[in-house]
């Protein structure tokens, strides 16, 4: 169980903070960008769910949930150690990225196809929802990036790489079933 019961420590005034593992980095260490950009990802989709409703606010719920799993996870980089480890280390599961395709697949399921791409926009919570879009993309590059230098639990790549997807056909969705669109005219304001 998690207490927080003092919020400041002091322990990070030099420039570095703790990884889930105790060992002490760089504040900017690419793991704690790639985790950082996750919670900032977190507080945007926040910023959604202030603006849906029914089974986007539900399934942007599970997202958030997701979404701290995920930070937890990049937070720890002893994946050969898990074993080892005193407490079982919290990591995404492909469950997690299969639930996303599943999601996915469902609204898309709904939704004409694309004749051109869509510029962010249309209704609120779609504008939204394509900031997380593109925040999760950022995050996944950071994933993407950190594993170049270090292990990074592959579901945890896959899931921000699914994640975005999840957020561009759900701000489809919220754009009246796409109906509501804003198409990309290639050259309009030549």
């Amino acid at each position: 169980m998690i207490v927080l019961n003092k919020i400041y420590t002091k322990t990070g005034d030099a420039g570095e903070t703790a990884l889930g593992n105790g060992a002490r980095v760089a504040k900017h260490s690419m793991r704690v960008a790639a985790y950082g950009t996750s919670d900032e990802l977190n507080s945007f989709v926040g910023v959604a769910r202030l603006h849906a409703d029914g089974e986007i606010d539900a399934a942007l719920n599970r997202i958030q949930n997701d979404l701290f799993d995920l930070g937890a996870d990049l937070c720890r980089p002893d994946m050969e150690q898990d074993a080892e480890a005193e407490y079982p280390p919290l990591r995404m599961i492909d469950a997690q990225v299969e639930r996303l395709e599943a999601e996915i697949d469902r609204m898309n399921s709904a939704l004409e196809p694309l004749r051109s791409f869509i510029l962010p926009g249309g209704s609120v919570l779609s504008a939204q929802l394509h900031v997380c879009r593109t925040v999760s993309r950022r995050a996944e590059r950071m994933a993407v990036e950190l594993a170049t230098m270090e292990a990074v639990n592959p579901a945890a790549v896959k899931y921000l790489n699914r994640l975005s997807d999840w957020f561009f056909v759900a701000a489809r969705v919220a754009n009246n079933g796409g109906k509501d669109d804003v198409l990309w005219v290639p050259g309009a304001n030549r």
